[in-house]
């Protein structure tokens, strides 16, 4: 695995549940290239596994995603494609059959928001904020966001999000259905826990099949529409407008 994905199987969660967490918290857990091939390995391991009944994504205190490393990024547009380890993780999520949660506290951009669309559960800190830079920096939503927000949030709010690149802070994300429940700090990871460890007492071909009925039907289509993104990604990444925003975000940074 990366040294920045630690994963593991908690015996208080009777085993039956993978925490997929992201330990980069000097960087506020951009992820590199290496980090997305050692979730799809993580993910496809337990989708093999009979005895993993759910996946949970946890990140830093003050920090879940900052999207994207930003040198890994620089790559990414110099070679005017995503890299296929990102596009591997992409299709992991769409994908997935068991069920999906997440522990949100602080910063959760870009990728780090638009997974939540995938994920059954996101329990969310007062202080978390979720925003889709995309367009900003000349690109377009992935992930299957373009389909799977407005769906969730209605349009209006869906492109506040993606295109308007508006910040939702977490009591808004829960209202607009990206996020299901806000709890305090202190409490994040045991309400998350806690929710895994009820769904990995249940019945686990009745779980498997009913969360089967809720998503299985978009799967195919999700899984078109995230290739459509990427494609277009790809061509806003040799684009002018992208080449210029990623200048200016690297001076400003400096």
């Amino acid at each position: 695995m990366s040294d920045f994905i630690r994963v593991e199987r908690p015996e208080g969660l009777f085993g039956k549940v993978q925490v997929i967490r992201f330990d980069r918290p000097e960087k506020k857990n951009a992820l590199t290239r290496g980090m997305y091939a050692a979730m799809v390995r993580a993910m496809r391991q337990a989708e093999g596994d009979e005895r993993v009944c759910a996946h949970v994504f946890l990140g830093s205190p003050g920090a879940f995603c900052a999207g994207n490393d930003m040198q890994d990024f620089v790559s990414y547009a110099q070679d005017g494609a995503l890299a296929g380890e990102v596009v591997d993780f992409l299709h992991a999520l769409a994908g997935a059959r068991k069920p999906m949660l997440a522990g949100v506290d602080g910063l959760a951009i870009g990728i780090g928001t638009t997974m939540q669309l995938h994920c059954d559960l996101t329990f969310a800190t007062p202080r978390s904020v979720f925003r889709t830079p995309f367009v900003d920096l000349g690109l377009v939503p992935e992930a299957g966001s373009s389909l799977l927000a407005p769906r969730v949030m209605g349009h209006q709010r869906a492109f506040a999000l993606l295109v308007a690149g508006e910040a939702f802070k977490a009591e808004a994300a829960r209202e607009a259905g990206l996020v299901y429940r806000v709890v305090e700090e202190g409490e994040l990871e045991d309400r998350v826990f806690e929710a895994a460890a009820s769904l990995a007492q249940k019945p686990p071909h009745a779980l498997a099949a009913a969360r089967d009925l809720i998503r299985a039907a978009r799967r195919a289509e999700i899984a078109e529409r995230i290739d459509a993104e990427v494609r277009e990604f790809s061509v806003r990444l040799r684009s002018e407008e992208a080449r210029a925003a990623v200048a200016a975000f690297l001076e400003r940074r400096k």
